[in-house]
């Protein structure tokens, strides 16, 4: 989301009842829209992909391990950004759910503003991060396009490229999608195997 006030898809989950309302009404007066609600905390990451959420608000109410280790997987699975939601200050829990990959928190008790606030903050951190991988993606594919016509044309690094970018700039494409298209033609038509020389018939003396 690049504007603050964007209405966000968000995906709330508790395992108390009442803390799923609280959070709804707080989501609901800020002007986004809850497009999914769960009280089981293991369903979060497969649910987070069939909603398509923006982000995903977690209410914490476990203790010890088992809470930290929900997390966990909550973060390795969802296919969103994650706030916690925590009942009270606790830097103890907040240390260990940084760790574990946790992009905000939010105390259940303070005021609506500081919910938009983390929301906002976390997306934006997101944002960054997916911008990042993207990057290092795009990066690494050009390169492995760039190997795979080096070695079927016999020529260096340069050359490979101005290939690529001659075929971006004659088709109108991308160039990130013309590497992609070369190396997927690439692994669905291999290189064929060098073929055996066959010995030429010698005729027999007559």
């Amino acid at each position: 989301m690049d504007e603050k006030n964007s209405t966000l898809q968000v995906l709330i989950a508790n395992e108390r009842d009442d803390r799923l309302d609280l959070v709804t009404e707080t989501v609901v007066a800020l002007g986004h829209e809850v497009v999914a609600r769960s009280i089981d905390l293991e369903d979060l990451g497969p649910l987070s992909r069939r909603v398509d959420a923006d982000v995903a608000l977690i209410g914490i109410g476990l203790d010890g391990d088992h809470a930290l280790q929900m997390i966990s997987a909550v973060v390795q699975e969802a296919a969103c950004p994650v706030i916690a939601l925590l009942d009270a200050d606790d830097p103890a829990m907040i240390t260990e759910a940084a760790k574990r990959g946790v992009f905000a928190y939010v105390i259940l008790n303070g005021r609506p503003q500081d919910l938009e606030n983390a929301l906002d903050i976390t997306l934006r951190r997101f944002a960054e991060f997916m911008n990042l991988q993207g990057a290092f993606g795009r990066r690494a594919l050009i390169e492995q396009a760039k190997g795979i016509l080096m070695a079927r044309n016999g020529i260096d690094a340069t050359a490979a490229y101005e290939l690529l970018k001659h075929q971006s700039q004659a088709t109108g494409r991308k160039l990130v999608d013309i590497a992609e298209s070369v190396t997927q033609s690439y692994l669905l038509m291999p290189p064929p195997a060098a073929r055996e020389e066959r010995p030429v018939p010698q005729r027999s003396a007559t």
